[in-house]
């Protein structure tokens, strides 16, 4: 058996049954998505979701989502999600999945904003390496654990943090 190649590519509707296995290990305590939203995502035009792979064709065992929002000049990004097996954890993926999350909000010139849980110190961590900064706190925001979430935020490549009312760039 060969060692696992690290494949990072689009994740498709025929993966939606094995992202669900994986949402159900992952975030049982806090609503996983069904089959329904993740099909609505893929199918959505603004997102841009990936799996990871140990070889090509192979398994998901790892999936991130990210949307772009706005208007060309103000665009932000928005990870609606990432997720890797915990049988997969440690070796790399989660990181390459934020990789290719990342690479969309830069190509864009993006700021990117996200939601962890606080007790998530392996997420937050990799996001802190990563460029974020916790901007605020959620009360309750998973549910129905009830569990806070942390709001952070990546500012985009040439620095901008947002958008204005008036739909112009911030920093």
């Amino acid at each position: 058996m060969s060692a696992p190649e690290l494949v990072i590519d689009a994740l498709e509707l025929a993966d939606v049954p094995r992202v669900v296995e994986l949402e159900q290990q992952s975030f049982a305590a806090d609503s996983p998505w069904p089959a329904s939203a993740f099909r609505a995502e893929l199918n959505a035009p603004y997102n841009r979701y990936f799996a990871a792979r140990e070889h090509p064709g192979d398994p998901v065992i790892g999936y991130a989502g990210i949307s772009t929002l706005g208007i060309p000049g103000s665009y932000e990004c928005e990870i609606h999600t990432i997720a890797v097996a915990h049988t997969h954890r440690g070796l790399g993926y989660g990181r390459a999945l934020l990789d290719a999350l990342l690479a969309v909000a830069d190509a864009i010139d993006a700021p990117v904003f996200l939601e962890v849980r606080t007790d998530n110190d392996t997420a937050i961590a990799l996001y802190e390496r990563n460029g974020f900064a916790t901007a605020g706190i959620r009360r309750g925001y998973y549910q129905p654990s009830g569990a806070d979430a942390h709001t952070m935020i990546r500012p985009s490549a040439s620095g901008r943090v947002g958008t204005d009312d008036a739909g112009g760039a911030t920093s």
